[in-house]
This record gives structure tokens, C-alpha cells and sequence, in this order.
């Protein structure tokens, strides 16, 4: 989807809200703690900690990001379904479609879809689809048939870089039915199907097997840049049950 200099940009912007995100989640913690924990405390926090390595219920779904998990039981293929369809009218996904519309635009990228009102509503329009068939194939379908939980599990108390290598190992690993962690094929298999159901509407001069695969890339970019933002997301509003 974008170039090379788009992606490193893409990049750094990722990293950046990463570190705002890591700062205003330890001005929360501090306020919610504000005096030391005896050694007793300590103690019975680690051994929580140790049993429990995901935050599995929030007071409430998200509405930017429906897939954090708030149930520790494993979804149905109709709980699958549904994520699937919030998923891809979320706030998380409309915003990330508009901006991605407002960087093609301002580089003319897909030429094919030209400028103004109407080449930016078809560039929206086409990131929307992208997404929503990415949650189709990925969220619903392949996650159904390979018995994958589709949702995100955050970590109880992340850290900024253990936040990182979780965050990207996500992208990688995803949990079983069974509670059981096993490789992410639906969630790195649906957004290339994605991918190459988009060639359908995609301009044709992009439509070739290189701009498929780099699209792809970017995918995946993005699913590890905003598992940054889900891994916070309960720390930051206050949604965690302990």
C-alpha cells in the first residue's frame, strides 16, 4: 500500500504514539498507587501476576477496539461472526481508513483513482473493504474452521518493551479455542486473501504481485502497531477487574 519512505514514516508515527501511549498509562498507575506496597503486598501482587498473564475481563467492550477480550471462554462461530462485523465498523478502523484515504490523496496514490472528492471517497471506500473482508476471512472464517480465538488478550501490567515483543509476537501466535497458543494462520492468512480480493477493484497498474505483497506488509506493520494501543488500551481507561 505504501512505499518504502510512506512505511518508515509509518513506522517512526507508530512508535512515537507508542511512547505517549507508555507515558500517560505510568502517570495513571502512579496515581492509582500512590504509596509503596509492603513486602506482603509485593508478594501476593507477583503471585497474581504469575497465575493470571492476561487482563481477561473489562467492565465493557471497546468501542474503538471490539476485539480486547472481556471474556476468558472462548467465542462461538456466531461470537465470530459479530466480531467480525464490529470489527470492521469500529472507530479504529474508520479512523485508519480516513487517514490512510488522506495520504493517497495528498500523494496521489492509487494514480488510478485520481483526485478531489470522488477519487478520495473511492480511496476510502476501497481501505474500508480492504479491512472489512481482512475481518471476514481472518476474523470469522479461517478463525471458525482452525478453531483460533480471533480477540486480543493484553497483558496485566505491560511494560514499554515486553509491550513491544508482545505486541509483534501477536501478530504471529494467537490463542486456540482451547486456551491453548498455536501459529496465527487466520490472522496472517485473511489479510492476504484480503489482498488479493482487492486486485477486484484495486487500479489494475497495482494490481501486480509485488504491490499485493507490499500492501501485505503493511498489514501486518499495522496489526503490530495497534496491538501497542490494545496492550495499553485497558490500562489507560481504567477498565481492568483484578
Amino acid at each position: 500500500m505504501f512505499g518504502a519512505n510512506r512505511l518508515s514514516a509509518f513506522a517512526a508515527a507508530m512508535v512515537v504514539c507508542s511512547v505517549v501511549v507508555l507515558s500517560i498509562a505510568q502517570v495513571a498507575s502512579a496515581q492509582d498507587h500512590p504509596d509503596a506496597p509492603s513486602a506482603t503486598q509485593r508478594s501476593q501482587t507477583k503471585s497474581r501476576n504469575t497465575s493470571v498473564s492476561f487482563v481477561t475481563t473489562l467492565n465493557r467492550k471497546s468501542i474503538v477496539f471490539p476485539d480486547i477480550a472481556t471474556t476468558e471462554g472462548p467465542l462461538t462461530t456466531g461470537g465470530k461472526f459479530k466480531l467480525f462485523v464490529d470489527n470492521s465498523a469500529s472507530l479504529s478502523s474508520l479512523a485508519g481508513s480516513a487517514l490512510s484515504a488522506g495520504i493517497g490523496q495528498a500523494e496521489d496514490y492509487p494514480h488510478g483513482y485520481g483526485q478531489g472528492g470522488e477519487g478520495y471517497g473511492k480511496r476510502f471506500g476501497a481501505n474500508m473493504a480492504r479491512t472489512a473482508s481482512s475481518n471476514f476471512f481472518g476474523t470469522f472464517i479461517l478463525a471458525s474452521m482452525l478453531h483460533q480465538d480471533p480477540r486480543f488478550f493484553p497483558q496485566r501490567d505491560p511494560t514499554f518493551g515486553g509491550s513491544i515483543k508482545y505486541s509483534i509476537s501477536r501478530v504471529f501466535i494467537t490463542r486456540r479455542d482451547d486456551g491453548n497458543d498455536a501459529a496465527n494462520w487466520s490472522g496472517l492468512l485473511g489479510p492476504l486473501l484480503s489482498e488479493g480480493l482487492a486486485n477486484a477493484y484495486w487500479p489494475e497498474e497495482d494490481r501486480t504481485a509485488g504491490q499485493t505483497f507490499r500492501r501485505y506488509g503493511v498489514d501486518l506493520a499495522t496489526t503490530a502497531g495497534l496491538n501497542m494501543f490494545r496492550n495499553y488500551w485497558p490500562v489507560l481507561f481504567k477498565k481492568v477487574r483484578h
